[in-house]
C-alpha cells in the first residue's frame, strides 16, 4: 500500500492478518502511533515498511517478536524514545532502517545478537553515548550510516570500522580517531606528569567538504546547474557510491545567506514526503583555502525545475520539452500535497514563503517535489494558533510575482500565503505566462487576465500546446496517466465538439481553483486540504471520461 495518500492512524486491526509476510505502508500520510499489534505479528519474516510518514511515539517493544523478519524499516517519521531493547531479539534481521527520526539514547548492547546484519542506518537522530564496537565485528555488515547524532569517543576501527566507504559518521563533532580517511581529529589525551598538558587536536579539512569538491569538479561552471539569491547548485557525482546529488554551496558573501542555510536545514530536518525534495545531508565546514563553506546536498533531479518545462529557451533541446495537461496535472496535485503536508501535517505547520516553478523540481518519472526552503517560517501549533499565522511580520518575503499582497503591506506571515502562491503557480501552469509578463501592467494582473475570460473565453487564455493535444484510440496512458502516442501527431487535428467541451470544462475547474487560491483576500482563499481533493477530483473525471470514450470507439470497431 506504499505510495498512495492514506492518513489517519494505523489501524491495530491488521494484526489479525496473521499470515502477512510482507507490509509495507511507506510514504503514505499516515499519523499517530505504531500499534503493537502490527509491530508484533512475528508472521512478518520478508519486510516491515513504514517508512515516510508522520507516526509519532515510540518504536514498540513488541517489536522483538519479528524473530523471522528480514528487513525493518520506519525511517523518515517523528518516532522518538529510545531504541528499544527487544530489538536485538531480530537475529535474522538483514536490513535496519531507524534513520530520519527522533531517537534518543545509546545504541543498546542486545544488539549485538544481530550478527547477520547487512546494513544499518540510525543517522539524523539524536543518539549518544560511545558507537558500540561490537558493530565492528559484525562480518557480514556493508553498510552502517551514524551521521547526524551526537555520538562521542573515540571511533572503533576494526571490521566496518576499517572501510570508509561503508561507514558515514558525518556530523558528529564530539566523535574522534578512527581511520586516517575519515578525517576525524586526533583524541585528545591527558598526560599527568607533562608539562604539555591537553593535546591539542589535529587540524585538518573535514572530508565532507573534500568529497564535494571531488563530486562536483572543484565546484566547475560545466557542473553548474543553477543559481538563486543565495548560492549555486552544482550536479555531483558522489565517490563513494556513485550517487547523483545536486550540491547547493551557499553565498556567503550574500546578507541573510546564512540564516537561510540554518532555517532550511531546521525545516527539513523533520519533514518527509515523496512530493519533499530530499536532502541527503548538510555541510558545514571549511573549504581548502580556510573559508567558511555551507552546503545542502539533496537528491538530483532528472528532469530539472518546472520553470524549464514550462518556459523553454528557444534552443532546439529545449522545444522538445512540452507537458501535456495530465502532467500539468499531476505536478500541480504533487504541489498541492506537498503545501498540504506542511500546513496540516507537521508537528509544526511550515510556511514554505517562497513557492515558484524554479523551485518545483522533477524527477525522472515527472514527479514534482517542492525545494528550496531557505525562507520557509515555522507557525505555532493549530491548537495555540487557530488561524496559523506568525506573530512577526514579514515584510517581502518571496519572489516577485508570487508574494500575496498582504506581506507587500506588512501582513503576517500564514499559510494562506503559501496559497496565494500556489493559485498563481496554477494560471502560469495553464496559461503559459508568467506573472512577471510584460503584458501584465497597468493594473492588469495574471489573475485578472484570468477571471475576464473565464468561464466562456477560457479556451482563448490557455497554453496553446494545450490545445493541439489529440485523443486518439490507439494512444495509451503510462502508469502516472500521461498520454503515449503511439504514432507521431502532425499539426492541429480538430479534437470534436465532446473532446473540446471536456477539455474545455476541465481547464475552467482548473482556472477557477487557481483564482480561488489567489483571491486578494486571504479569507476568500481555499485551504490546501481542499485544493488537493478538488485537484484529484478534477483529474479523475477527465481520465475516466477519456477512458470510457475510448473503450466504446473500440467496441464500435469491433462490431
Amino acid at each position: 500500500m506504499e505510495g498512495n495518500r492514506f492518513e489517519g492512524s494505523i489501524p491495530p486491526s491488521l494484526g489479525n492478518c496473521q499470515s502477512l509476510l510482507i507490509l509495507n505502508l511507506s510514504s503514505n500520510q499516515l499519523s499517530g502511533t505504531i500499534p503493537k499489534e502490527v509491530v508484533g505479528l512475528s508472521s512478518l519474516s520478508i519486510s516491515l515498511s513504514m517508512s515516510n510518514n508522520s507516526l509519532t511515539g515510540s518504536l514498540p517493544s513488541e517489536v522483538g517478536e519479528l524473530v523471522n523478519l528480514s528487513e525493518l524499516d520506519v525511517s523518515g517519521n517523528n518516532l522518538s524514545g529510545e531504541i528499544p531493547i527487544t530489538l536485538g531479539s531480530c537475529t535474522s534481521l538483514v536490513s535496519l532502517h531507524l534513520e530520519g527520526n527522533a531517537f534518543e539514547g545509546n545504541i543498546p548492547e542486545t544488539l549485538t545478537k544481530l550478527r547477520g546484519v547487512e546494513e544499518i542506518d540510525v543517522s539524523r537522530n539524536h543518539l549518544s553515548g560511545k558507537i558500540p564496537e561490537f558493530l565492528g565485528k559484525f562480518r557480514a555488515l556493508k553498510q552502517l550510516n551514524l551521521s547526524y547524532n551526537d555520538f562521542e569517543s573515540a571511533l572503533p576501527e576494526e571490521g566496518i570500522f576499517s572501510n570508509a566507504s561503508g561507514v558515514s559518521v558525518h556530523g558528529n563533532n564530539k566523535l574522534c580517531g578512527g581511520i586516517p580517511e575519515l578525517l576525524l581529529p586526533v583524541c585528545s589525551n591527558k598526560k599527568p606528569h607533562s608539562s604539555q598538558g591537553l593535546l591539542s587536536p589535529k587540524v585538518v579539512i573535514p572530508g565532507s567538504y573534500l568529497e564535494l569538491a571531488k563530486s562536483t569538479n572543484g565546484f566547475s561552471l560545466d557542473n553548474l546547474i543553477g543559481s538563486g539569491s543565495f548560492g549555486s547548485v552544482y550536479r555531483g557525482v558522489l565517490s563513494s557510491n556513485g550517487m547523483v546529488v545536486a550540491v547547493k554551496v551557499l553565498n556567503l558573501n550574500q546578507e541573510g545567506a546564512s540564516k537561510s542555510f540554518i532555517d532550511e536545514c531546521k525545516a527539513l530536518r523533520s519533514i518527509r514526503h515523496r512530493n519533499l525534495l530530499k536532502i541527503i545531508t548538510a555541510c558545514s565546514s571549511i573549504d581548502n583555502q580556510g573559508n567558511e563553506f555551507k552546503s545542502l546536498v539533496s537528491e538530483f533531479m532528472e528532469n530539472g525545475s518546472l520553470d524549464q518545462w514550462l518556459h523553454p529557451r528557444d534552443d532546439e533541446q529545449s522545444q522538445s520539452k512540452r507537458l501535456s495537461l495530465i502532467q500539468r496535472l499531476n505536478v500541480a496535485i504533487d504541489v498541492a500535497s506537498a503545501l498540504d503536508y506542511l500546513h496540516h501535517n507537521c508537528e509544526t505547520c511550515i510556511v514554505h514563503c517562497d513557492l515558484k516553478p524554479s523551485n518545483v523540481l522533477l524527477d525522472e518519472d515527472m514527479v514534482a517535489h517542492v525545494g528550496d526552503f531557505g525562507l520557509a517560517r515555522f507557525l505555532l501549533e493549530a491548537s495555540n494558533n487557530p488561524t496559523k499565522t506568525q506573530t512577526m511580520s514579514v515584510g517581502l518575503k518571496g519572489s516577485v510575482g508570487y508574494i500575496p499582497p498582504e506581506y507587500g503591506m506588512g501582513g503576517q506571515v500564514s499559510v494562506l500565503g503559501d496559497v496565494y502562491s500556489y493559485g498563481i503557480l496554477l494560471l502560469e501552469m495553464f496559461t503559459g505566462k508568467r506573472p512577471t509578463d510584460d503584458m501584465f501592467k497597468d493594473g492588469l494582473s495574471i489573475h485578472q487576465f484570468t477571471a475576464m475570460a473565464c468561464p466562456d473565453h477560457v479556451m482563448d487564455i490557455v497554453e496553446s500546446s494545450l490545445l493541439l493535444e489529440t485523443d486518439d484510440e490507439n494512444d495509451e496512458d503510462d502508469k502516472y496517466g500521461n498520454r503515449i502516442e503511439k504514432r507521431p501527431v502532425a499539426g492541429y487535428k480538430d479534437p470534436g465538439p465532446v473532446k473540446a467541451k471536456r477539455l474545455e470544462e476541465c481547464l475552467d475547474s482548473l482556472m477557477q481553483i487557481g483564482l480561488s487560491c489567489s483571491a486578494t483576500s486571504p479569507r476568500d482563499r481555499m485551504s490546501m486540504d481542499v485544493v488537493v481533493n478538488k485537484m484529484n477530483a478534477i483529474r479523475d473525471s477527465y481520465l475516466n471520461l477519456r477512458r470510457r470514450r475510448r473503450r466504446r470507439r473500440r467496441s464500435k470497431s469491433t462490431r
